[in-house]
């Protein structure tokens, strides 16, 4: 079965639908690009994804070893390079509330963060920092 179905809607907007959910997300063309930037745009959900991957990962952890992690969030910054047009580098910013985590407690959410399936998929050349605060 498909994962998603993209409907282009003119105007460089596109309505992507989740078929199992049916769950939609639009995306726009950036200003930097020709576009209105009133939605994500198709490498900011690229980047966007990292973060969502890696705090899930981590939730799955922390869950695993009996920690919470609820309200945890994760700022994404994504910088763009020219010749070709590409996303250069991915900048997540993970907070943790303050939970007194353990030393194992960290290396748990550290390890899971950057072992998420997008941080794999993502080509080796394109630039990750990460960081945690707790």
């Amino acid at each position: 079965m498909a994962t998603s179905k993209i409907t282009y809607n003119g105007g460089l907007r596109t309505t992507s639908v989740h078929l199992r959910s049916g769950n939609e997300i639009i995306t726009d063309a950036p200003v930097d690009n020709k576009g209105k930037g009133e939605a994500f745009s198709p490498t900011d959900l690229l980047a966007t994804s990292l973060g969502n991957c890696m705090i899930t990962i981590v939730g799955i952890a922390a869950a695993e070893h009996g920690f919470n992690i609820d309200g945890a969030t994760c700022e994404i910054t994504k910088i763009m390079a020219e010749g070709p047009r590409r996303v250069a580098e991915i900048i997540a910013v993970l907070q943790f509330p303050a939970n007194n985590y353990s030393d194992k407690d960290k290396k748990i959410i550290e390890r899971s963060a950057n072992t998420c399936p997008v941080f794999y998929s993502l080509h080796p050349d394109l630039k990750k920092t990460i960081s945690f605060n707790y």
